[in-house]
């Protein structure tokens, strides 16, 4: 028995020696304010990455920053104004659901390209699908309910690529309501749809 409390005892020293390295540690990554992170946002040029800062904004709940980012939600670039919409919509204010719902219906011509074709010229095409593409999967992101019935619909999109991430989004909702239309989409002749529609059934739990 003494030898089990020394052990123990030991173990205990040993434990707390490690304390203020740790703490030391966590110093070295102090939390970032809005302030801070909006201006990240805002200087990230990388419309993903800028994803990934617009999700740590929305962690902090503070609907301050709305307001500074309000011209966001009309930038030439659709990828990088759905990250702002993005942001709205996830702290409770509609006009970021609205806004990605309009990337999302925009196939007009008039827009900021970024996509190349083959032939490394700018293509109107290629970047409405990346725009399209990219509004579902924030869809997704968001979590709005309301957006079932528009991601439905698009389980029929004439764009395969488009179409491809819609059940995705809808598996991220977790609204059951899309469980029949998914059920449907098992009829697809593409392979990948089919997979992509039997994996978000999965996780809807409508498998049979």
């Amino acid at each position: 028995m003494p030898c089990l409390l020394r052990t123990i005892c030991r173990a205990l020293l040993v434990g707390m020696s490690l304390l203020p390295t740790l703490f030391a540690q966590t110093a070295q990554y102090p939390s970032q304010s809005s302030s801070d992170l909006v201006e990240q946002f805002e200087s990230t040029k990388i419309f993903w990455k800028q994803l990934e800062v617009a999700k740590k904004i929305v962690a902090l709940h503070e609907r301050s920053v709305l307001e500074h980012l309000q011209p966001w939600l009309n930038n030439e670039d659709m990828r990088r104004r759905g990250n702002a919409a993005f942001i709205f919509a996830r702290l409770g204010d509609d006009r970021g659901f609205q806004v990605i719902k309009a990337i999302l219906e925009d196939r007009s011509a008039k827009r900021a390209v970024f996509e190349n074709d083959d032939t490394g010229r700018p293509s109107v095409g290629l970047q409405i699908r990346a725009d399209r593409y990219y509004a579902a999967h924030l869809l997704g992101d968001v979590k709005d309910p309301r957006a079932v019935p528009v991601l439905v619909s698009l389980l029929k999109d004439k764009d395969e690529e488009v179409k491809l991430i819609v059940p995705w989004s809808l598996g991220e909702i977790g609204e059951k309501s899309a469980i029949p239309a998914l059920e449907e989409a098992l009829g697809d002749s593409s392979l990948e749809m089919r997979a992509a529609a039997l994996h978000a059934l999965e996780k809807l739990e409508g498998k049979e």
